[in-house]
């Protein structure tokens, strides 16, 4: 498989035509979601209903100013961080998601694995590997929360430059860690998988960033979720039966996976 930003998105596509062939499934990825997205929209409720406070909290240098400028300043801080606070809100989303659902997105990609055709598997991920990953993705999006917090600084295009580079850092993790799911079925370790990625780095970026846009909308992560899975797998599979990147009989796996492939 070879292609760009736009060819790596439209495996969201794939991903969605494969979850209507198995609207069961669909339903079954949806639970893991939506108790997680229950759970941080609350606590995301309460930083709106303090927002005032924590944004003077953060700016305690202007409580001398000019009052005028003063409240300019605090609106620029409060629509930082709620910028901030989604981002944090996707990654944190996302990781708990994959780790509580587990079990259930592991038998989403395994049915559509047999859906795209028959192909060796081995166990997949294991749940603390689920979660250590989990627990990286959430550290990624702390980080990404603090880049867009300092970015907020800047005059004018500091919020909007700051969920441009959030939406960008975090949708990179974001499509390498669906992937992660069918080639950790293949038992392909993560060096094994950076090996195979690196050549469609523009593909799996544009598929995660367009699943991430997608988490910034009410209750869109409840529904993509589990579609971005079944996309994940397509994706995987086709890069799978492409040609192998620079390097690969190095760290090709001798079990797990076709010799086809």
């Amino acid at each position: 498989m070879d292609g760009g930003y736009a060819h790596g998105a439209s495996y969201l596509g794939r991903g969605w035509q494969l979850m209507r062939q198995r609207p069961r499934l669909l339903l079954l990825g949806m639970v893991p979601a939506l108790v997680v997205f229950v759970v941080l929209a609350a606590a995301f409720v309460l930083l709106l209903l303090n927002l005032g406070g924590v944004a003077a909290w953060v700016t305690p240098f202007a409580d001398d100013w000019w009052t005028p400028l003063r409240a300019v300043v605090r609106l620029g801080a409060a629509v930082v961080l709620v910028v901030a606070s989604v981002l944090l809100w996707i990654a944190t989303f996302t990781a708990l998601t994959l780790t509580v659902g587990d079990p259930f997105y592991e038998k989403i990609w395994r049915e559509c694995e047999a859906m795209l055709g028959p192909t060796e598997l081995g166990d997949g991920l294991g749940f603390w590997r689920s979660a250590v990953d989990g627990l990286k993705l959430t550290a990624l999006g702390i980080l990404t929360s603090l880049i867009v917090l300092l970015s907020g600084l800047l005059p004018v295009i500091g919020p909007v430059l700051g969920l441009l580079l959030g939406v960008t850092l975090s949708g990179r993790a974001l499509g390498r860690e669906v992937l992660s799911r069918p080639l950790e079925g293949r038992d392909l370790d993560r060096h094994a998988q950076r090996a195979l990625l690196d050549p469609h780095r523009r593909a799996v970026h544009g598929y995660g960033v367009v699943t991430q846009l997608c988490f910034l909308v009410p209750l869109g992560g409840v529904l993509v979720m589990p579609v971005a899975v079944a996309g994940a797998t397509a994706m995987a599979r086709d890069i799978l039966d492409g040609t192998p990147p620079p390097g690969w009989d190095d760290v090709k796996p001798q079990t797990g996976r076709p010799d086809s492939l």
